[in-house]
């Protein structure tokens, strides 16, 4: 058998997973139960196991750790700074994620104390370095707005297009002229019409549901 004679970095992954939830959006944080960073606020995440994919690896740590399956996930960047864990050189495979808030059933599991949402503008002190993952995937998800349909995983399964326009302007932090908004995303193809409406306060809304619920595509 070779021997290698450089020495070989630890791989893990991290998991940034988006909700919105009472008009805010929100990332799911796990709070961590052994050393480093014990009782401190962190990504769900792990090392990867010798065998194991990265997105596999990162779906069984999400799992594990909050009780979160099923998920799309999509990746994002890799974090490599050498002095980003104390423990050894740790390189991390980032990934975000996109959920609506009636999908999950969340529980703190294997090395967690406990699994909460937080506003991500409002966050607690985090370990390692995952302040920076999360400001990064922010930084993808609202740019990405701009060119897929991505926004349509945050919805359920029928949904109204000011609805939907709340999404938007909840990840960009500012309004949107709703006749080019609704103009732009019927031009997508992506959504279609159930052929009912919901009553509220003024003229019953129309519903939609996405024509392929899950795909991410880009659009014009």
């Amino acid at each position: 058998m070779y021997n290698y004679i450089y020495p070989h970095p630890a791989v893990s992954t991290d998991i940034v997973l988006f909700t919105i939830e009472e008009e805010k959006l929100k990332v799911l944080l796990i709070q961590r139960a052994a050393d480093p960073f014990r009782d401190h606020w962190a990504l769900p995440g792990g090392f990867v196991e010798i065998d194991e994919d990265l997105e596999a690896g990162a779906l069984r740590e999400l799992g594990e750790e909050t009780g979160v399956t099923g998920v799309w996930l999509e990746q994002l960047y890799t974090f490599g700074r050498p002095d980003r864990d104390p423990r050894e050189r740790v390189i991390t495979i980032a990934y975000y994620a996109l959920v609506p808030i009636d999908r999950l059933h969340v529980r703190a599991a294997s090395d967690a104390r406990d699994a909460r949402w937080f506003e991500w503008k409002n966050l607690p002190p985090l370990a390692f370095d995952h302040r920076e993952i999360i400001d990064r995937a922010h930084r993808r998800l609202a740019a990405k707005l701009d060119y897929s349909n991505i926004a349509l995983q945050f919805m359920p399964s029928r949904f109204t297009l000011g609805e939907l326009q709340k999404v938007y302007e909840i990840i960009r932090g500012e309004a949107l002229d709703k006749r080019n908004f609704r103009k732009r995303v019927r031009s997508w193809g992506s959504i279609e019409s159930t052929g009912e409406r919901r009553n509220g306060k003024h003229r019953p809304a129309r519903l939609f549901t996405a024509r392929e619920p899950g795909r991410v595509e880009f659009v014009k």
